[in-house]
């Protein structure tokens, strides 16, 4: 249990030849509605089920747009927390020991400042100061891909995602994370995009360590532009 959870909702999406990754990527971002969509929506509250070590897990995660976002999973009556706002974060997740808040740094930072943004780190990239690069094509699961490794300004980690040939649509993202002493494969396959107001959100994840299933997240509920007090990002 403290191994699966430690890790839990570190959160968060052509032809070959003559395409460059630039091409490739502005054809991704229009299949999910394009990078202006997702910019002019200003908050987001989402809700569905975190399934892990067989267990069903309530999540809300709520969002400002490039500003803040926190995410709450129920677990066993106690709350684990992760929440990030203007450069600053913290998590509170008591089956790591963390039982108060404790200020996030590193990695976790830097997942959580990805994490209150809505549009894909591909879609901005540059303005985000990461760098693309077109890597081939590979096959996924039957399905003909192209492979853009992307290197996040922020960390300086590299991300590979998988995005269709056919129809240009991502099929998952893969990353290297040190989990308790350990570098380990992270890979979130992403299905069922659902659009709303234009901009296309995925409705199911499922994220593998190492090629084995960690854990899935189904959301059930995705509203736009609600109210929310900015207050709740706050550590106490």
């Amino acid at each position: 249990m403290k191994k699966l959870l430690f890790f839990l909702l570190g959160f968060t999406i052509l032809s070959a030849g003559a395409q460059t990754v630039d091409e490739v990527i502005q054809k991704c971002s229009a299949n999910l509605g394009g990078l202006e969509a997702f910019n002019k929506i200003k908050t987001v509250k989402m809700t569905g089920t975190v399934t892990t070590q067989g267990m069903d897990l309530p999540i809300t995660i709520q969002i400002i747009n490039g500003k803040a976002t926190r995410t709450d999973v129920e677990v066993m009556g106690s709350q684990v927390i992760r929440c990030y706002k203007d450069g600053k974060g913290w998590i509170q997740n008591p089956f790591a020991g963390a039982t108060t808040p404790t200020d996030a740094t590193g990695l976790d930072l830097a997942d959580l400042k990805q994490q209150s943004m809505l549009a894909t780190p591909l879609m901005d990239y540059k303005a985000r100061g990461s760098q693309a690069e077109l890597q081939g094509q590979e096959d996924v699961n039957g399905e003909k891909a192209f492979k853009v490794k992307l290197t996040s300004k922020d960390d300086g980690k590299p991300t590979i995602y998988y995005i269709k040939t056919s129809d240009y649509s991502i099929i998952k993202s893969e990353s290297e994370r040190e989990i308790q002493g350990q570098t380990v494969t992270i890979e979130t396959w992403v299905s069922e995009p659902k659009d709303f107001g234009g901009a296309k959100f995925f409705m199911n994840r499922v994220q593998k360590i190492n090629g084995e299933e960690f854990q899935s997240i189904k959301f059930d509920a995705i509203t736009l532009d609600v109210t929310i007090d900015e207050k709740i990002f706050d550590k106490p």
